[in-house]
């Protein structure tokens, strides 16, 4: 009678800080925290480290490792825990400050189909000297404007049409118009996407049609 009114349950027991190391562990670093001896309260916690390590033997050598195993016991000991620890203490502040926020582009191009990367690519551009290089590029951005496009339409597109968009896109830096160079060819893309489908497709067909043999 008396084993019954003496169990444990988790309800009544208090909560783990990590849980993935179990509640024995946990009473492990509680007893280690009451050690009044610090030499003692020491070898503990070097036991208990080595223990942690042991749990993942192929990273218990390498020291951010370790650093990060030592992190764990202070956070396991509510940072109660005065031992000597070879790594610097991280302070509970640091480890509970909220990361900053990620910055996302907030612009809402007009082109969309174009993606970000474009603008960025016509804004270096506009940055380097007029030469070959930089006539090599703009036309390069303009053929990827074209295949971007057309992914987008699936149709076909004038390059009149994709010379404007870059003037816009650059604030007038750009203007190709003039240039009486051409753009690839638009069948050319839509030619070079079919063949891609079309390997695609005959590679699912093949895996598909493959027997198991045993």
């Amino acid at each position: 009678m008396n084993t019954v009114e003496n169990l444990e349950y988790n309800t009544e027991r208090s909560q783990l800080i990590i849980p993935e190391y179990g509640r024995h562990f946990q009473k492990m670093v509680d007893h280690a925290v009451s050690i009044a001896d610090r030499d003692e309260r020491n070898k503990v916690a070097q036991a208990i480290i080595s223990v942690m390590g042991n749990l993942q033997p192929h990273l218990r050598d390498v020291p951010d490792f370790q650093h990060k195993l030592w992190d764990q016991l202070f956070i396991m000991s509510d940072f109660k825990l005065d031992v000597d620890s070879p790594f610097p203490i991280t302070s509970q502040e640091v480890l509970q400050q909220r990361p900053e926020p990620l910055e996302y582009p907030q612009n809402h191009p007009k082109y969309r189909f174009y993606g970000n990367n474009i603008k960025r690519m016509i804004d270096v551009a506009i940055k380097w000297e007029k030469g070959d290089m930089r006539s090599g590029l703009e036309y390069a951005i303009a053929n990827h404007m074209k295949k971007c496009y057309l992914n987008w339409n699936k149709d076909s597109v004038e390059d009149s049409v994709i010379f404007g968009h870059l003037k816009e896109l650059s604030n007038g830096e750009i203007d190709l118009a003039d240039d009486g160079e051409n753009l690839t060819e638009s069948g050319q893309f839509l030619k070079n996407r079919q063949s891609k489908t079309n390997r695609s497709n005959n590679g699912q067909k093949g895996k598909r049609g493959r027997k198991k043999r045993y």
